[in-house]
């Protein structure tokens, strides 16, 4: 399994940017799918985005495109997700997670961190 801390969660007006950071530990990463994902009240978690660790091949959710941005750094095993231009509906706890190659599930999944964006 992977050890996974979030932090970079803050409260922000619209239109203000944030970068989450996503630092872990535990087995080494090759093919996994390192993902960002969101949970606001009362609706069930989403996708955000995805990037594949070897290839830095990346997904966003069409809510997303052209906002958020997700990117990983080798050296200190750390997955970013940087959120521009934050609406109101953007405000969720934003959890990181990660998937083994060829897995269906995400199997390892930090705290969360939340974020708030007011109009």
């Amino acid at each position: 399994q992977v050890q996974l801390v979030e932090s970079g969660g803050g409260v922000v007006q619209a239109g203000a940017s944030l970068r989450l950071s996503c630092a872990a530990s535990g087995r080494n990463f090759g093919s996994d799918t390192l993902g960002w994902f969101r949970q606001a009240p009362g609706k069930e978690r989403e996708v955000v985005a995805t990037i594949i660790w070897i290839s830095g091949r990346t997904y966003y959710a069409d809510s997303v495109k052209g906002r958020f941005t997700i990117s990983r750094n080798y050296a200190n095993k750390t997955v970013y997700l940087q959120l521009n231009s934050l609406k109101p509906e953007d405000t969720a706890v934003y959890f990181c997670a990660a998937r083994m190659p060829y897995a269906r599930e995400y199997d390892s999944w930090g705290q969360g961190a939340q974020v708030t964006v007011s109009s």
